[in-house]
Parts: structure tokens; sequence; C-alpha cells
């Protein structure tokens, strides 16, 4: 890896940005792009959403409730593609903030509906503007027709795993 000054002055930061390195075969690995692709995203999330203290498996939490109250805790694990290890600690943290609560299930003692608080709600509407614009960049970025097909591809691609997988 080659190594140059910066225009503003910082020391010895790889010349990553120049082209520099040669990829090899990652050059041609969907996963990969992904990986960087999903990197641009969150990044640019969470510098959108980070003042409101939200992750975007929260994000996508809340919005599935909004959309579908009353599902039970599997259905949501699933749809998210959340363990459900990893889905009721991601939960409890949403229920302790107050902004999902579960509701029991008449005749089923062991299973809970889950649904979006009033504060959830609000909270979520203020999200909804920021995640507006945060694809919207992302989009600009790409061009319109582009996003959409990009869209539906990856939609394809996750698609195909649920039903090989």
């Amino acid at each position: 890896m080659t190594m140059m000054q910066r225009d503003d002055g910082a020391d010895d930061m790889p010349d990553l940005w120049a082209g520099a390195v040669d990829l090899g075969a990652l050059g041609r690995s969907l996963g990969f792009a992904l990986r960087r692709a999903q990197a641009a995203v969150a990044e640019d999330f969470a510098a959108r959403f980070g003042p409101e203290d939200i992750r975007p498996i929260q994000f996508a939490l809340l919005t599935v409730l909004r959309h579908n109250p009353g599902l039970r805790q599997t259905q949501v694990s699933f749809a998210l593609g959340v363990k459900r290890t990893n889905f009721v600690p991601l939960l409890d943290e949403l229920t302790g903030r107050g902004l999902a609560e579960r509701r029991q299930v008449p005749g089923d003692r062991r299973a809970a509906a889950l649904f979006l608080t009033r504060d959830g709600a609000a909270l979520l509407d203020r999200l909804e503007g920021l995640a507006r614009a945060h694809e919207a960049r992302f989009a600009a970025r790409i061009g319109a027709a582009d996003y959409a097909t990009l869209l539906g591809l990856l939609h394809r691609v996750a698609d195909r795993a649920l039903d090989e997988g």
C-alpha cells in the first residue's frame, strides 16, 4: 500500500482514495460490494439518526410495529431477520424507553402482541422524515431509476436466499 500526505496536513494517510490498491477478485465480489455499500449507508444513517439515539434495527422494528400492530415477537423477528435470542433485548430496550409495548394475547398466556406507544409513534413520525432524506441522498447519488433497480435486485437476492435457506 502506498502512503501519501493529505492536503489538510494529516500524515501518512493510506492512498486508498487514489485507486492505488488492487482489490483483485474482491472488485468482482457481491459480498464485498454489498459490505462497502452497507458501510456507506450505515455511516449516513448514524450521522442523521444519532441525535435521536436510534440504530437501524430499532428504526426497522418501530416501522414494522406501526404497519403491523399486534404481531407476535416471533413474527416480527422473522420479518426483520433477527434471531429470537437477539430480538428480546432489542425489544426490551425499546419498551424500556417507552417506545413499544407488549400486550397479552387473549387466550394465549405465553404470547405477547407488540404495539407502538404514543411516544413511539411520535418519534417514528420524526424519524420517517429523516429516513426519506437519507434514502433521497442515495437515490440522488446513483439516480432514481438505478436506485429503484438496485433496490429491486437486492430484494431478489434476499428473497432467493430465504427460499434456499
